[in-house]
């Protein structure tokens, strides 16, 4: 079992910026590729970003592209979704998700996916 827990959502201007944390616990944390989506209230939940198990490759929704930038770091077992120039349509929960790295990279498909935080909420006002 893997238990993820976000932290970091908040309320923000357009323009600002937030960083997501998402800390892992329970099996190791390095056999884990892992991936943010998002779900905008009436939407459906749509993949964000995704990073390999090493941190060497990472990939990104056209959406975010440019804006948004993933990292991990296995030592503190936490992946990092850096969210710039936030806009009012990124305004969704956003959940950390982590499958592991025999699955295809990037998974984009949320199927993938067997582990799930709890979501942590983004707001941008314009």
């Amino acid at each position: 079992q893997v238990q993820l827990v976000e932290s970091g959502g908040g309320l923000v201007q357009a323009g600002g910026s937030l960083r997501l944390s998402c800390a892992a616990s329970g099996r190791t944390f390095s056999s884990y590729n892992m991936g943010w989506f998002r779900q905008a209230p009436g939407k459906e939940r749509e993949f964000v970003a995704a990073i390999s198990w090493s941190g060497g490759s990472s990939y990104y929704a056209d959406s975010v592209k440019g804006r948004f930038t993933i990292s991990r770091d296995n030592a503190k077992n936490t992946v990092y979704l850096q969210m710039n120039s936030l806009k009012p349509e990124d305004t969704a929960v956003y959940y950390c998700a982590a499958v592991p790295n025999g699955a295809p990279f990037p998974a984009r498909d949320s199927n993938w996916y067997d582990y799930w935080g709890q979501g942590t909420q983004v707001t941008v006002s314009s």
